[in-house]
């Protein structure tokens, strides 16, 4: 959870059919300046020999032909490394859930957050890129984004992913059932409670969403899911703005 190297996103603006419930100005309302805390306590830190060590695992498995790594949440919207192209494509056997929790950057310690990853289940239609060169270094960039403690609970996995032009493996994250901050198949209103009130020093779980679904929309992809999420957010800070 770096900072990324890149910041342009990948996919270009597009007017949306019907407008979000979760608007700027609600999402403005869960924003305030935290300051970073810095590691964990009891947490451990990756460290360099660990990325080194994780990238080469990660090329050794690669199959020929450019690498490509498979988007579906915040990758659209804050990239990490240099990638090119970009194409729709589905991942059969896993979706997109708010399933693990964080205790920094988008959440601390006394309120944590939580976060996206890819989940055991369904399907998920996402944006396949190209890892561009140099391929290990824009790697180990995006490695260092999403993974920071051992053990790790957002993997690296290869995965089939469908496109127009047929079947492809990419690169995507997905979530380690066994981590400790795993937190399962989580009803949509807690989710909702916490990314309505979950803030860190990257900004806050409502931001996330909102960010998530305005870039996925702008790729031509709309998410069941995240679309009805968005509306019991809205709703939650609503209730918390009068109630304040």
């Amino acid at each position: 959870m770096n900072k990324a190297i890149s910041s342009a996103s990948p996919c270009k603006s597009e007017p949306r059919k019907a407008p979000m419930a979760l608007t700027e100005e609600l999402v403005a309302l869960t924003m305030r300046a935290v300051e970073d805390a810095g590691p964990t306590p009891g947490m451990v830190y990756m460290t360099d020999a660990d990325y080194a060590r994780i990238r080469d695992e990660v090329l050794a498995g690669a199959p020929a032909g450019p690498v490509k790594l498979f988007a579906y949440g915040s990758l659209l919207w804050k990239p990490v490394g240099e990638v090119r192209g970009g194409e729709r494509a589905v991942a059969t056997g896993w979706h997109r859930s708010f399933c693990f929790t964080v205790k920094r950057f988008r959440g601390t310690v006394e309120n944590p957050g939580l976060m996206m990853a890819l989940d055991r289940g369904g399907q998920c239609q996402g944006m396949v890129f190209e890892i561009a060169d140099p391929v290990a270094a824009n790697l180990e960039a995006l490695l260092r984004r999403e993974m920071t403690i051992l053990p790790a609970v957002n993997v690296p996995r290869w995965l089939q992913v469908r496109t127009e032009g047929g079947v492809a493996r990419a690169l995507g994250f997905v979530v380690d059932p066994g981590n400790p901050r795993y937190a399962g198949k989580l009803d949509k209103q807690a989710i909702a409670a916490t990314l309505a009130t979950a803030v860190g020093h990257w900004g806050s779980g409502a931001e996330y969403l909102f960010e998530t679904i305005r870039h996925l929309e702008a790729c031509g992809i709309r998410d069941r899911n995240l679309w009805q999420l968005q509306e019991l957010v809205a709703e939650e800070i609503g209730r918390a703005h009068v109630a304040g």
